[in-house]
């Protein structure tokens, strides 16, 4: 590796792209969050794009993890897709603050958040600075990697000035900075646990970008029940009321469904091994019964922690006045006609387009890329009308989805008799290069895209095209730009790679058209457009820009980076 790094290298079309993106969250902030947390992050995006450009240089002639085959590590993407967000969801709340829509604790919340997310970046990129320094000869060593871990270092001394300026204390100072660094090392712990476990099925960029989103939803989880255990704690300097939010039923219900998804294979896998240790299954009948066996454990186990164990943390968290699942009847049915009769719209609409997508993939050449683009327009289709109609019983049904996929995905990597072979066969119809035998994320992605800036929404929002950046960028967009691409598409972005200028124009276009439409139905409810049409022009175009220039897992990152342009 030379000793110097080329502006050539270093302004490849997804660099410039995010750092363009950074540029325009930076020039939107207000002065005072502008010097306490946009300057952090434009380091943070620096010292990120510096030691991607030296992983890439040393992973092209040397494995350093098992990472996706024919995508770049996407350091920088995922260092910065969450901090970004948050800072211009702060940016958001600020506007409703000064309105007196806002409280005080919501914004002193999401600030800490955001310093979570700053740290997880910054505690990962130090782990990735380490490994190459460990694994690179000292011969080949560059001035980029020591650029890199300069800006870091710059970062964290003004994370630490930021946090000191907000307490009183020392020891309030002492629990916010064990707090963000936290979720730092629990971000390391798990990406190297889901590269070891899931080998080949994500670039660096992709799992830095889940596992901080995870360990930021565990921490929401966990401090939501030390405050609610330590009610002396709460009255004293260490955890005050600042970090008091209030929380919908419907996100405590979702919350408690999708972390409990995600811990349960933990004892299942501990409790089947001391099972498995305890049996004998030489011969094939003793085999038999042992996957019956095993899909008892895991049936029994499912109950145990999904009927009995959340829903206790559930009531124990928040007020319910019945059952978790008793409450979410009770919901659906206080309007029963407009509630039930979207459920059975969705059901028929999911039936036949499976039945369709699937007899096609069975029986045609079509590709498969372009197979998985009718799910993007069923998207809309679903959650469009749902959105307008009934967001509240949408995040719901988002949360319903999410656990359906995530016990699916469970049954299918587990093989639990009878369902995991048939589940994993029919999964297989719909896979592309992204997916692998470990894990099939697609349509976690799809799904997430579209459900984030909803939820994401569902506090203050004085920019009602917000929700939708998701069903925009990935139902219209993406499908538009890929469909117009594939079959007119002639003038190529890159000499290697498959995405076309022609694609791009196309998905721009639609989107624009899409957010026209939308606003002229708002506008039919009293809703007056107050966003500049340039920012919005700005804002689609730098999203079109960066599905044409990245090679991740655009479902999971597009849509981030639309929500976030939408709310400055």
């Amino acid at each position: 590796m030379s000793t110097t790094t080329s502006s050539s290298s270093f302004l490849n079309g997804e660099r410039a792209v995010v750092l363009f993106f950074i540029a325009h969250i930076l020039f939107s902030l207000p002065f005072s969050l502008l010097l306490s947390h946009g300057v952090p992050l434009s380091l943070l995006a620096l010292a990120a794009s510096f030691i991607e450009i030296s992983y890439d240089a040393a992973a092209s002639s040397s494995s350093l993890f098992r990472t996706r085959r024919g995508a770049s590590s996407g350091i920088l993407l995922g260092a910065v897709t969450l901090p970004a967000l948050l800072l211009s969801k702060l940016t958001q709340l600020s506007r409703g603050f000064s309105l007196a829509q806002v409280n005080l604790q919501e914004i002193h919340y999401t600030t800490l958040q955001y310093w979570a997310t700053s740290a997880t970046s910054f505690v990962v990129l130090v782990f990735l600075s380490f490994v190459l320094l460990h694994r690179t000869p000292l011969s080949r060593k560059d001035w980029g990697l020591g650029f890199g871990l300069c800006f870091l270092f710059l970062q964290a001394s003004l994370c630490v000035l930021a946090l000191a300026s907000t307490s009183s204390q020392s020891l309030q100072l002492a629990f916010k900075l064990s707090w963000v660094l936290g979720h730092g090392l629990a971000a390391v712990m798990l990406i190297q646990h889901f590269l070891g476990t899931f080998p080949s099925c994500a670039s660096i960029g992709e799992v830095l970008l889940v596992t901080a989103g995870i360990v930021l939803y565990f921490g929401d989880m966990l401090l939501l029940t030390v405050m609610r255990l330590c009610g002396l704690l709460m009255s004293s300097d260490l955890v005050t009321a600042e970090y008091e939010t209030s929380r919908s039923e419907i996100g405590i219900i979702i919350q408690g469904l999708l972390l409990g998804l995600l811990l349960y294979p933990i004892p299942f896998k501990y409790i089947l091994r001391v099972w498995e240790w305890s049996t004998n299954t030489a011969s094939a009948e003793s085999k038999r019964y042992c996957e019956i066996r095993r899909s008892i454990i895991f049936i029994s186990l499912f109950v145990l922690v999904m009927v009995g164990i959340v829903p206790l943390w559930m009531q124990f968290v928040h007020e319910f006045h019945l059952h978790p699942i008793l409450w979410v009847l009770s919901f659906v049915l206080s309007d029963p006609f407009k509630r039930l009769s979207l459920c059975i719209y969705w059901v028929c609409v999911i039936c036949l387009s499976v039945l369709y997508v699937y007899d096609i993939s069975k029986n045609s050449r079509v590709e498969r890329i372009l197979l998985r683009k009718y799910y993007h327009l069923l998207a809309v289709l679903m959650f469009v009308p749902a959105l307008i109609l009934q967001p509240e019983f949408l995040d719901l049904g988002f949360g319903a989805a999410l656990a359906v996929f995530l016990t699916l995905e469970i049954i299918r990597i587990w093989r639990i008799w009878p369902l995991g072979q048939p589940i994993h066969q029919f999964m297989n119809a719909f896979t592309d290069h992204r997916d692998s035998d470990f894990l099939i994320v697609s349509h976690f992605s799809l799904l997430l895209g579209c459900a984030l800036p909803i939820w994401l929404s569902s506090g203050y929002n004085d920019r009602p095209l917000a929700p939708f950046a998701g069903i925009l960028s990935l139902g219209i967009g993406d499908t538009m730009a890929s469909l117009i691409g594939h079959k007119y598409g002639v003038l190529r972005w890159s000499k290697t790679g498959k995405k076309t200028i022609e694609g791009t124009a196309a998905g721009i276009t639609s989107v624009l058209a899409s957010c026209w439409l939308l606003l002229l139905l708002l506008a039919s409810s009293g809703y007056i457009f107050t966003q500049h049409w340039f920012s919005l022009l700005l804002s689609v175009t730098v999203s079109g820009l960066l599905e044409a220039y990245t090679a991740q897992l655009d479902n999971a990152f597009i849509p981030l980076f639309f929500y976030s342009l939408l709310c400055l």
